[in-house]
């Protein structure tokens, strides 16, 4: 079946249909928009926590490393407070290692109750204290060498001098203070597999403020792998640590560490939602102190994966609610629609005449109130017909019986008449061939017929003029003019012959030799006109009235009777708008006009 003829067959004249898809539109419309603006608002929850999740985890880093810095810091404030620690380790910096263990020696012996704290006591103490620190390093720019403090382990002296080592490259170059331990420097604590961090600060004279050396402090990733659980154990994506030149200090993915990362300058530049790998949303927080940023990233798809629960409970209950928001409406529309196609089914019975046909509808809502009153109107109706129009119709038929057998007497006692008449005139000469006419006149008007015809009634008329063509000898002549075409269209009977009489009886002028009578059939859609028009006396106009007025008129008279009967029967057979029409002129002639409609073998059989 097409579209279009689905279309046509279920929607165009169905009312119920209609309903039934406006409902669904509205409803489906509706519930996909609240689903969409519940899912949108319930999703940009889920990405709002996750998102606070991550800025949190990100300033508890940037604090942590922040409070790593600011202890690295006190450090090296210590020693500048404290003037015989900065003494000690301003000849530390300044002298070799064997200069400074001698003077250290001479110091014990000048003070026996214990000497002053040095500054190798003082770091080595900070290294125990810190856990989270895996070495500590003083850089001696003056002597280039390096002392190195190893958590849980020995300490050591590297020389670093310029021509054998980068390490003095390396402390010279002006690094941020927080960054990557630096490859040359690592190879001196001969642990270059555990992820670490550095910060850094120098070491001045307090007098000169001259540089004399660098505090590098190695820090252990796994401090703030301990931050990071704690603040967010289920945080999507991972956080990153850069210094200021893009290099990843630490990733809890472990996927950057010691890298540039690929997408620092969009990180630095952009707004919340970046493009790195994939889609992805981002915190940053940077410390200007220290010269790093903390960095989080939260890849799209991890975090839709969060409330893709939410959206498969959502698309679940608005399935739901479509399903209950369209069946039960649904349900009711087709029960309505069934019982208003009953009603209409039986309406259509109604119209083919089936009088006894009633709608059975127990219910008492709007439809069943319908059929009610349709079942009632159908009890009146039929009442109705009972007493009224099957007695109309019986007085009619004995109506029309009246007038046949009036206009039978009639006709037979005239036309007798002529044949005395005839006779007493002429003799026996011609009287056969008038008693042939008038014998065959009579076997066409007492046959019955089911179907009677135009070419019957017209034959009926040229075997009555015949007669009087005989009897007028040279005097009158008749005309037929139809189309053959027409012959089998229904005609009542004897409804021109009267017609015929009339103008013989009336309107004939026995003492001229130029009578005529025109018959004229013609047809118009579904109208056929039968003209009959003579030259005879005619009628004056105050006579012509009085003949449309008895025309017109129910009572029965003797006047105009055959014309009256042939009037009546039209109009009680086809309807008032159909039936005879008139018209006459003294001495001029006159004019009638049978007006019948064209019916069809359905419509014929009705009638």
């Amino acid at each position: 079946m097409s579209p279009v003829h689905f279309y046509r067959r279920y929607v165009k004249n169905n009312m119920f249909t209609k309903m039934l898809l406006l409902f669904v539109v509205i409803a489906v419309t509706t519930i996909v928009t609240l689903s969409y603006l519940m899912f949108r608002m319930l999703s940009q929850s889920v990405i709002q926590n996750e998102l606070s999740s991550q800025r949190e985890a990100v300033e508890r880093v940037e604090r942590y490393v922040h409070q790593k810095y600011v202890s690295i810091q006190s450090y090296v404030n210590d020693l500048y407070r404290s003037p015989s620690l900065g003494q000690d380790t301003s000849y530390f910096l300044l002298n070799s290692f064997e200069d400074y263990i001698a003077k250290r020696i001479d110091r014990m012996d000048a003070y026996p109750g214990g000497s002053p704290e040095s500054v190798l006591d003082y770091f080595k103490k900070s290294l125990e204290d810190d856990p989270e620190i895996q070495n500590l390093m003083l850089y001696s720019a003056e002597k280039q060498y390096v002392y190195v403090y190893t958590q849980g382990g020995m300490t050591k002296l590297f020389q670093a001098n310029q021509s054998r080592s980068y390490i003095p490259d390396v402390m010279a170059l002006e690094t941020p203070s927080v960054s990557v331990p630096n490859e040359w420097v690592r190879k001196l604590t001969d642990d270059q597999d555990t992820p670490l961090y550095s910060v850094r600060t120098p070491i001045n004279d307090m007098r000169t403020y001259k540089n004399l050396g660098q505090l590098l402090v190695y820090f252990k990733s796994h401090g703030l792998d301990q931050v990071l659980h704690s603040a967010a154990p289920e945080m999507k994506g991972y956080v990153l640590i850069l210094n200021a030149d893009g290099q990843v200090m630490y990733d809890s993915s472990g996927r950057y560490y010691g890298e540039r990362y690929p997408y620092a300058q969009k990180l630095l530049n952009s707004e919340q939602t970046v493009d790195l790998e994939q889609a992805s949303y981002t915190v940053t927080l940077s410390n200007n102190q220290g010269g790093f940023t903390v960095v989080g990233v939260a890849p799209k798809a991890e975090i839709a994966a969060g409330y893709r629960g939410i959206r498969n409970t959502i698309i679940l209950l608005s399935a739901l609610c479509i399903i209950i928001a369209v069946s039960l409406p649904g349900l009711l529309i087709v029960s309505y629609s069934k019982r208003t196609n009953n009603i209409i089914r039986f309406m259509r019975k109604v119209e083919t005449g089936d009088f006894v046909a009633r709608i059975q509808d127990p219910k008492e809502d709007q439809l069943g109130q319908i059929s009610k009153s349709f079942n009632e109107m159908l009890d009146e109706l039929t009442r109705y017909i009972d007493k009224v129009y099957l007695a109309e119709i019986n007085e009619k038929k004995a109506e029309l019986s009246s007038l046949q057998a009036r206009i039978n007497p009639h006709f037979l006692y005239n036309t007798l008449e002529v044949i005395r008449m005839r006779a007493l005139s002429h003799g026996a000469r011609d009287v056969g061939d008038m008693i042939y006419s008038l014998s065959v006149l009579f076997k066409n008007m007492v046959q019955r017929k089911e179907h009677y015809t135009l070419k019957d009634e017209l034959e009926a008329c040229r075997l009555y003029l015949e007669l009087f063509r005989i009897r007028y000898k040279d005097k009158f002549i008749y005309k037929i003019n139809w189309d053959p075409a027409l012959k089998d269209l229904s005609m009542i009977k004897m409804s021109l012959q009267p017609l015929i009489e009339n103008y013989i009886v009336h309107g004939l002028r026995a003492d001229g030799d130029d009578n005529i009578i025109d018959i004229t059939v013609t047809r118009e859609e579904q109208d056929m006109f039968i003209t009959v028009q003579d030259n005879g006396k005619g009628m004056s106009q105050d006579v012509l009235e009085s003949v449309r007025r008895r025309l017109l008129s129910a009572e029965s008279d003797r006047e105009s009777f055959g014309l009256r009967s042939v009037s009546e029967r039209l109009r009680l057979t086809y309807g008032p708008e159909y039936g005879m029409g008139i018209e006459s002129s003294q001495e001029q002639g006159t004019t009638v006009t049978l007006k019948i409609p064209v019916i069809d073998e359905e419509l014929r059989q009705h009638v």
